[in-house]
Order: structure tokens, then sequence, then C-alpha cells
């Protein structure tokens, strides 16, 4: 049976992707009843203690807000039961959430992906998508289950993947077109229009957490893998290199086709009035435009030149 009232929501999400979702619930006329967040976290050099973004949203639009530092346990379910949710709404939550809940409101919960499941299922599907090379991904509303990105699709909405697009920009732009799909998914759903769809396990792919280690640059791969990885991994855990001993960090990268003539990770082209440095790769020249030393600020190449000289032939990597 359709319905035109509001849902009555829980909402579950703690990162930047997560705000846009909600404003265009609020945006929409649904009704938010509390929004379930991460514990604030020490940030910055200070180590100060920061909320969520969500919760600074909720607190704005004066929405409850819970932050269980716990979320198996009786205490925690009965109290999102006491809210009496019509569903319960994720997007980068950050813990795995158990069966109990997922199936306590009468519609279940559904969730936000950053990725056209059954494709890069996990947490890092769109740093992994800038990663392997896509030219596309997209989002899809999903119906949760207890597995990892496994439950039945409701709802996909595509988008390109640019040339310069880093994880930070594309999860922004992913996020506002995941709001977008939220809201036409609840309308349809309200309409008795939105139809499970089962995935196809066979064509699933994996986006596993990021770590540190990956950051590292290998010189030897070609300068299109090295320049999907720079932008993957910014803002982290942010592509590095050592020059000299120092730990450098590369941004803004482009590739040029033609041969380097020179060992992988030899400094090739220089032009500081250009902001263009030219390195050397196992295929091809990888340009960048802006770096940063280990505990310096990010700056393009010929402010960073004239603070610290750069050199033709110089050795990237070991």
């Amino acid at each position: 049976m359709s319905r035109s009232r509001p849902y009555r929501i829980i909402y579950m999400g703690t990162p930047e992707f997560a705000v846009a979702p909600l404003q265009a619930l609020l945006d929409h006329g649904e009704e938010v009843a509390a929004v379930v967040c991460q514990p604030d976290r020490p940030k910055g050099r200070g180590k100060k203690l920061s909320p969520p973004p969500t919760k600074e949203l909720a607190e704005h639009k004066g929405i409850p807000v819970l932050q269980p530092s716990k979320i198996r346990t009786d205490e925690f379910l009965d109290e999102i039961r006491s809210y009496q949710p019509d569903l319960l709404v994720v997007a980068a939550y950050g813990r795995i959430l158990p069966g109990p809940l997922l199936n306590l409101p009468p519609l279940g919960t559904i969730n936000i992906h950053g990725s056209l499941l059954p494709a890069y299922r996990g947490a890092a599907p769109i740093q992994w998508a800038i990663i392997n090379g896509e030219a596309e991904t997209g989002v899809t509303i999903m119906q949760m289950d207890e597995g990892m990105d496994t439950g039945d699709i409701l709802l996909q909405r595509r988008m390109p993947i640019h040339d310069d697009d880093t994880s930070g920009s594309l999860a922004a732009r992913m996020s506002a077109l995941g709001g977008q799909a939220l809201v036409e998914a609840l309308e349809l759903l309200k309409a008795d229009q939105l139809p499970p769809i089962k995935q196809d396990d066979t064509q699933a792919t994996m986006a596993p957490l990021l770590c540190k280690t990956m950051a590292d640059i290998d010189w030897k791969l070609p300068a299109t893998k090295i320049s999907c990885l720079i932008r993957g991994l910014d803002p982290w855990p942010l592509a590095r290199t050592t020059l000299e001993g120092q730990i450098l960090r590369l941004f803004k990268p482009a590739t040029a086709s033609e041969p380097a003539g020179a060992p992988p990770g030899t400094i090739t082209m220089l032009q500081p009035e250009n902001n263009l440095l030219g390195i050397a790769t196992g295929e091809g020249c990888l340009l960048v435009e802006e770096i940063q030393r280990e505990g310096g600020k990010r700056l393009p190449i010929g402010a960073f030149h004239r603070g610290h000289p750069l050199k033709l032939g110089q050795k990237l990597g070991t």
C-alpha cells in the first residue's frame, strides 16, 4: 500500500560523505528522529576533540544525536526502538551493524554505498575506483543485510570519474548524488515501486580499507597507474616518495606518453615557472604540479623549488 506521509527515520552516518544525504532527507521533509554517529575524536596537532560532521548538522537542526561506544548491546537496541522508526538509513557510519538492529524497523535498513554494486564492496569503494583507473562509478541504494554490502539493490545512479578527480573531490560529488538517489528511492518506496534486485555475487569485487603501506610509489609502474594511485590516496594516506632521504608527497598528477629516456624515478623535466615537474616511470612520464615535504606545506612546484631547489637527473625513491 502506498503512503504519502513522511517516514520516521533514524539516520546513521559519521563523515562528510554522510552530510549531504542527511540534508537531503531534511529538505525533502522526512522526519529524522535521531542521528547516530561515531564518538568525537581527537583531531589536528592539538588533538582537540572534534565532533563528526553529521553531529554538527544534527545539532544545528535540533535533532537528537546518539554516539554509542558500542552498538551490539540490548541497551542501544532498546534506545533505537524507543524512537519507533519506520526505517534506518545508513551512510558511512563506520561499523558493521548487527542483524537485530538492521531488522528492527518495519521497513528494515537501507544504505547509501559509494559504488555500483556488486563492484567494490567494502570500506573504500571511491578510493579503489580511482586507484584502479575506472572511468565511471556511482551510488547504490541497497537493502542492508548482515553481509559485507551483499544486500539487494534498490536503486543505482551513475557518475563519471574525471581525469583530475581525487578521492576527496569524487566523494563530495558522490555524496550529493547519494542524497538525490536516497530521496528518489524513498519516493519510489512510498509508491510501492522499488522492487529489490538480487546482486550477482559472481561479479563482486572488493574495496578493502586503505593502509599507509600502500602509499609508497613504485616508479617502475606506468605513469598512468602512479597518477591513479596519487589521486586515489588523496586526501589519505597520500602517496609518497623520497628524495635524498626526505619524504615527499605529490599532488595534481598528469601523464605524458612520450618515453622519459631515463631510469624510473628520475627527474627529467623541471619548469618552475609553469609549476611543472616531470618524473620518469616504467612507462611514460609523470607530471606533477604540487609537492610537499614531510612536516611542510603543500606548495606549487615553483614555490617549492625556490625554497628547496630541485635538479634535473635527481632520483626519487629507493
